[in-house]
């Protein structure tokens, strides 16, 4: 119970002195309240915004888009990463496409696919796939390379087919790998989903929230939207990241928890 206790202190520490250094600022007197507003400021209209339903629509439309785009990214990208890992034929042809693409900035593709699919959720969550995609795969080809050969010879030498050599041998071991990618392709994910929002390509949304509040000078608004994003990004981390870690590699021994 106490060292339970000491890990949440630990994790709210860096937070609590954030929020003090923040809330120094804001009554110090050097920057404009409506520009630089105390935290009682922003919980009240967080509070106020929840309340009213105007911050859950944002946010529910914002997740879904999320979860669509990355579900799609995530299946298409651990398969074609384990496809260009095992296989060198697919490796020659997809590696240089991958290669090419993966560098470019993802607000880079916006205009093309918003051209291509239009306004609203198609194109947001096409483009959000299509973007997340890359570290995913990029991630997950690695960790197939990183298998140890010894691991796949021993496993075919005692008789190991294709299908128990992929389930025994090479998913548990690029499995970290893979978590990896994934975690940074959520991250890419969220990046150019709500800068897409913000170019009011959507009606609802944290980032078109934003970009609105930008207009009116409403900075408590806009740092409401950014603690919801920050929210959902942390229980995505706690609720589905790390449980799928502690489920597989650090059950297995891989990594520490």
């Amino acid at each position: 119970m106490k060292s339970r206790a000491a890990s949440i202190l630990r994790a709210a520490f860096p937070f609590a002195v954030v929020a003090a250094l923040w809330e120094i600022a804001a009554h110090s007197g050097a920057f404009p309240p409506r520009l630089f507003p105390a935290l009682e400021a922003v919980a009240a209209t967080l509070a106020s915004l929840t309340a009213s339903g105007v911050l859950p629509h944002h946010a529910a439309d914002t997740v879904f888009r999320l979860v669509a785009g990355f579900a799609v990214a995530a299946f298409a990208g651990v398969l074609l990463g384990i496809v260009m890992g095992r296989y060198r034929r697919a490796e020659d042809l997809l590696m240089p496409l991958v290669s090419i693409g993966a560098p470019i900035p993802g607000l880079a593709y916006a205009p093309l696919f918003l051209l291509w699919f239009g306004l609203g959720d198609t194109g947001s969550i096409v483009l959000v796939a299509f973007v997340s995609a890359f570290p995913v795969i990029l991630n997950s080809w690695t960790g197939v390379k990183a298998v140890k050969e010894i691991w796949i010879r021993a496993a075919q030498t005692m008789g190991a087919d294709e299908r128990r050599l992929f389930r025994h041998v090479i998913l548990p071991g690029a499995l970290p790998y893979i978590l990896t990618g994934l975690r940074l392709g959520l991250a890419q994910a969220w990046r150019i989903l709500v800068a897409v929002e913000m170019l009011a390509a959507v009606p609802w949304g944290l980032g078109w929230l934003i970009f609105g509040a930008r207009e009116f000078l409403n900075t408590d608004a806009m740092l409401a939207g950014i603690a919801v994003i920050g929210a959902i990004g942390l229980a995505l981390e706690k609720l589905v990241f790390q449980r799928l870690e502690n489920y597989t590699v650090v059950r297995w021994g891989m990594m520490a928890s």
